[in-house]
């Protein structure tokens, strides 16, 4: 092996496999004076900023609609030469939430003091789920693949009364308008240091696929700039696994969050961390929330009314809060579907060693082709290779599988912990892991090994469902039965996204929603 550690090794493959499964975040120490409580009302609330926060906030401000935006995490602004997001290579704080503690293959990594870092692992009963934390949400850390199922899949998978050619239309193109979507040019992806995107291309020709350039939300002249020395690399050796330093990401915080904001009429509190929703007594809905440090102490206390609540908070947080307040009674009645039809997305992950060809180090990141298995919906798949981040020569890379699962999950609640728990039956998605695997395998080449690492440890950075459309909620996102009350983000899709990183559709329903209730909630609802 190279002059490396075994660590430094196994925390950067970690990193950009999703195998750095965090710990329990340390309890933090009581205060030694009382904390302050206090109350807010506003007309809209969102609890999260990610892709369904982010369009929630920006359609409603430009239809006059004032919104505050409740976010966990801090931001994470960057810029050429920036050292804000942590590095895969060198773990710090920064990289888990609240003083967890990754391990990799079982072995414990030391532990860092509290700090609110970009990645929480959710534990779960047969599958963990990976979600991050900060302005943006998962749009800090995703690799970026912008893809837009075709009609046959979507339809396959969501439901019929969802028109898509109105979404392919309006919605989507929306989205890709607003994240800027480009593919990854020709001079880039001829340099040296993407040699793995280029043998990933071959190889996936000769094993008889089709393969293309997969639209990514990034402005590749900062790639460009780094191989031309005008700043530090980023991009060009795979450092974008948590982030991306130099900027020239279109994520969520940069544009839709940005271009709310910009309205005068968004407000964003970071560093607020929601621990109860509830319906209130005059019928509209409250959020108690804990105003805390970097470090996790609960600074203040706030009590927020309002009229029309958004949980966009991610698949895992939304549909907790709601299972939560549910058990509770903190909201009756709702809907007997809450915490079902939840999906894996089908994700698998391979470190894949090569004997016959050196990828040679660094790689250039993070995505620039993938190979489109979509005739069948039934079995729909995609395989991208993704770049490591930067480690000494060892013939290795990514490549990353997901698809259209059949598998379902559900969450259970637990009153001891006062919490919900994701129970995923094994083997739920056999079906599609073996046809990823056969793939996978084919265009890996006999002369290569393939490391499972999702085998290895059963988790998912797209967690997608609990309230899922259909059955707890209405197209739009209305949960059923609540008048005010709306679930907008990765819980509403019905377990899957046709085959796609999920990030597009999510957007794209989100505007399609937005479209909806700016149309007949605005000035009736709130």
């Amino acid at each position: 092996m190279p002059d490396v550690s075994r660590r430094s090794l196994l925390a950067g493959a970690a990193a950009t496999a999703g195998l750095a499964a965090v710990g329990t975040p340390r309890p933090v120490a009581a205060a030694a004076k009382r904390t302050p409580v206090t109350r807010e009302e506003h007309r809209v609330v969102i609890i999260g900023s990610g892709f369904g926060g982010g369009v929630t906030a920006l359609r409603f401000a430009q239809a006059g609609v004032p919104c505050l935006v409740l976010e966990r995490g801090t931001w994470w602004r960057t810029g050429p030469n920036a050292e804000t997001f942590p590095h895969a290579t060198s773990p710090d704080n920064r990289m888990f939430w609240l003083g967890s503690t990754p391990t990799v293959f079982g072995i414990p990594a030391s532990p860092f003091p509290p700090y609110t870092g970009l990645l929480e692992q959710v534990p779960g009963d047969g599958m963990d789920m990976i979600v991050a934390a900060g302005v943006g949400g998962g749009s800090l850390v995703y690799q970026g693949m912008t893809l837009q199922p075709t009609e046959e899949v979507f339809n396959a998978t969501f439901p019929e009364e969802l028109d898509y050619a109105r979404m392919d239309r309006d919605h989507y193109r929306r989205v890709a308008s607003m994240l800027g979507i480009e593919t990854a040019p020709d001079a880039i992806v001829n340099s040296a240091t993407y040699k793995p995107s280029r043998i990933f291309a071959r190889n996936v020709e000769r094993a008889g696929y089709s393969v293309s350039k997969i639209p990514m939300p990034i402005d590749w002249t900062f790639a460009e700039r780094e191989l031309k020395g005008e700043m530090k690399p980023s991009y060009t050796n795979g450092d974008c696994a948590l982030g991306v330093n130099n900027g020239g990401k279109h994520s969520v915080d940069a544009t839709y969050i940005a271009a709310a904001q910009a309205t005068g009429r968004v407000t964003v509190a970071t560093l607020h961390n929601v621990t109860d929703v509830a319906l209130a007594k005059d019928g509209r809905w409250e959020v108690l929330v804990d105003r805390i440090g970097t470090d996790g102490t609960v600074l203040e206390k706030k009590i927020i009314t309002t009229k029309a609540l958004v949980m966009a908070a991610g698949t895992a947080n939304t549909t907790k809060l709601l299972m939560r307040a549910a058990a509770k009674g903190q909201i009756p009645d709702m809907p007997d579907g809450l915490g079902t039809n939840w999906g894996s997305n089908g994700d698998r992950i391979y470190f894949w060693t090569n004997f016959a060809d050196d990828f040679g180090a660094p790689q250039g990141g993070p995505v620039v082709y993938g190979s489109k298995e979509w005739d069948d919906p039934a079995t729909a798949n995609t395989i991208i290779q993704a770049s490591l981040p930067p480690l000494p020569d060892i013939r290795s890379t990514m490549i990353v599988g997901y698809g259209v699962s059949s598998g379902r999950g559900r969450f259970v609640y637990d009153s001891a912990k006062d919490d919900a728990v994701l129970r995923w039956p094994r083997d739920a998605d056999a079906a599609l892991y073996e046809r990823i695997h056969e793939r996978v395998t084919k265009i890996a080449g006999p002369a290569s090994l393939l490391l499972d690492t999702t085998g290895a440890y059963p988790s998912t950075w797209h967690p997608l469902g609990g309230a899922s459309m259909g059955t707890v909620c209405d197209l739009a996102g209305r949960v059923r039965g609540h008048r005010g009350l709306y679930v907008l983000d990765g819980a509403l899709m019905p377990g899957t996204t046709a085959a796609c990183n999920p990030s597009m559709t999510i957007a794209a329903i989100a505007e399609r929603a937005t479209d909806e209730l700016i149309a007949h909630d605005v000035g009736s609802v709130f």
